[in-house]
């Protein structure tokens, strides 16, 4: 039976590589790709998936309810995998209004459309239905130099951006106990691959390298991250939509923690290799500390067990494999940078105004 899947946020970094794996790896399922477009999401990052027969774009905002009801009910979606996000936490510090919205006011009206759309189901159709809220791990807040974040970890957040995940993740949540709504969380890891927009670490750093210009790392630079490939998150999404019972939450993380100064020292390697400079000298000279971000968290880490335990789920990429293959892809691919960086943003420091 053929399903239709609704992806918010698909022309984003991580909806796109779920659209691209769900169009090339399913040769039976039709997604809806409903997306507002801000500077964060491109077609472009679709490539020619755009106008394939199974996919369809919606061009729209997740807090125009009226738009989506339309879409649920005219595209009848057997499930929802809601990835639209505003996700930087500098710009939540510059600006913390925009990520209300989309963030808080946008999932809560897809829930209430969701919610009333279940409600039109035939019963066979609403025990089909699933509602999956992609979330993060900095939800948690920060760790001290031992333990990793579980699924009954407290929540914490530290950061606008974090506070607002954090607020859907629990509208999530009452939807389920108190409508039956058959919704599902993920907390995920930093996420990383091709196609992400060049104000997070390893894209910008990338290109920066590749120009000579300064390599910005914030305080100290031992600040650790759990890093998490794109292409393996995808696949666990889709792990998690077609085997998690409803009402259910899974960690997804590579178990994989970095210094934000090592993954930018390993950046430098594999530039230096690919475009060594004429002076023969390291890309890692240009490596500046600067002010640390506000609020900055000290440690992330992320604990996948359950996952793995109970739906199979390991990640398929090394973090040195997948890092090199993202690098190489900046590199060759200078065209799609410029074009979504012609916008506001251009590569300038973000996140000063609380400093």
């Amino acid at each position: 039976m053929a399903n239709t899947v609704l992806i918010t946020g698909g022309a984003g970094f991580i909806g796109s590589c779920l659209v691209r794996q769900l169009l090339t790896e399913d040769r039976t399922t039709h997604v809806v790709n409903l997306d507002k477009l801000t500077y964060a999401g491109n077609l472009d990052s679709l490539e020619s998936l755009v106008h394939h027969p199974r996919h369809q774009f919606v061009h729209g905002d997740i807090a125009d309810c009226q738009l989506v009801a339309d879409v649920l009910r005219t595209k009848r979606p057997t499930s929802i995998v809601h990835l639209a996000a505003e996700s930087h936490v500098d710009r939540s510090i510059d600006g913390p209004a925009e990520f209300l919205h989309t963030n808080v006011v946008g999932t809560f009206t897809l829930l209430e459309a969701a919610r009333h759309y279940c409600a039109t189901l035939a019963p066979a159709e609403q025990r089909r239905f699933r509602f999956l809220h992609v979330s993060t791990d900095e939800v948690f807040g920060t760790l001290g130099p031992i333990g990793t974040f579980h699924e009954q970890s407290p929540y914490a957040p530290r950061s606008p951006y974090s506070a607002t995940k954090a607020a859907a993740d629990h509208l999530v949540r009452s939807y389920h106990a108190t409508y039956g709504l058959p919704t599902l969380i993920t907390n995920c890891s930093n996420n990383f691959g091709p196609y992400q927009f060049p104000e997070k670490l390893i894209p910008l750093m990338t290109l920066n390298a590749l120009e000579g210009k300064p390599l910005p790392v914030y305080g100290d630079g031992l600040h650790v991250r759990d890093w998490l490939y794109v292409e393996d998150h995808c696949r666990a999404l889709r792990i998690v939509l077609d085997r998690a019972v409803p009402g259910d939450t899974y960690n997804i993380g590579a178990n994989c923690q970095l210094s934000n100064l090592e993954v930018v020292r390993r950046i430098c390697q594999l530039v230096d290799v690919a475009r060594p400079s004429k002076s023969a000298r390291s890309s890692a000279r240009l490596i500046r500390h600067v002010a640390d971000r506000p609020g900055h968290d000290r440690r992330y880490g992320i604990d996948a067990t359950k996952l793995q335990r109970e739906l199979g789920w390991k990640p398929d990429f090394d973090f040195q494999t997948a890092l090199a293959h993202t690098v190489h892809w900046y590199l060759e691919n200078g065209e799609w940078v410029e074009r979504v960086t012609t916008g506001k943003y251009q590569r300038e420091r973000l996140g000063l105004q609380a400093a």
